[in-house]
């Protein structure tokens, strides 16, 4: 959980001693964690990195909490850790890779799809957590493009689309969810789950418009001086 959270071991194990975070479930000697827990700590993250200290952290979750059951803080928290992905994600292995990038599938590669968060290492297999961006990466590669090229080009969209996504999300935020330092009362709990959901299908619904546009303005415009030497050569200069 602390590595899908970015932060580490160390970290978690603090914010349950300062009761930020709850114990995990026990089943025996294991400690089970949901994802109400990752959302949990990622949301103690975000507010440790805006300046909040350990003790407005915790009076901020305990009026959050006040006078609501586990079942509706853990509720909204659940449709806030739902996975908004709308592909499964796909086992390969390392033969596929190979078969896939050819003598490109390097280490210095793998590491790099790993750090990425394209591929997520699992016993002996790889897992592609989005196996869209793994066959788009595929395709570019088998049109030519430098496999470390194709995960620098990974690198540089995840920013951007993050960047338009936090746009659009930061909006919502300020004219339907209220300040960030406001909580809603149990009443509107159901309200703002609700809000969530529907921000899942707007965000996507949104970013795939926006791409479908730039790709049919961008595509002409940065290969149509290509398009326009091949009609002008003369019949049988064409290779």
């Amino acid at each position: 959980m602390a590595q899908a959270a970015g932060t580490t071991v160390r970290n978690v194990r603090v914010y349950q001693d300062r009761e930020l975070l709850p114990p995990p479930r026990r089943e025996g000697r294991a400690a089970i964690y949901s994802d109400a827990h990752l959302v949990r700590l990622r949301m103690i993250i975000n507010m440790l990195e805006r300046g909040y200290a350990f003790a407005q952290i915790r009076e901020m979750l305990s009026a959050w909490e006040s006078g609501r059951s586990l079942a509706d803080v853990l509720g909204l928290e659940e449709v806030m850790g739902e996975s908004w992905a709308e592909e499964a994600p796909r086992a390969v292995t390392t033969t596929d890779l190979r078969t896939m990038f050819g003598k490109q599938f390097t280490p210095s590669n793998m590491r790099r799809a790993q750090d990425l968060g394209l591929l997520e290492r699992r016993g002996a297999k790889f897992v592609a957590p989005s196996p869209q961006l793994l066959d788009a990466g595929r395709e570019l590669v088998s049109l030519g493009v430098p496999l470390n090229e194709v995960l620098d080009l990974a690198e540089q969209l995840q920013s951007d689309v993050d960047h338009v996504a936090g746009l659009l999300v930061e909006v919502v935020r300020k004219h339907v969810l209220g300040p960030a330092e406001w909580t809603p009362s149990r009443d509107e709990v159901p309200h703002y789950a609700d809000v969530l959901q529907r921000l899942r299908t707007l965000v996507m619904s949104a970013l795939s418009a926006a791409a479908a546009r730039s790709a049919q303005r961008v595509i002409p415009e940065v290969l149509g001086d290509k398009l326009i030497e091949l009609l002008e050569k003369k019949p049988g200069e064409a290779s």
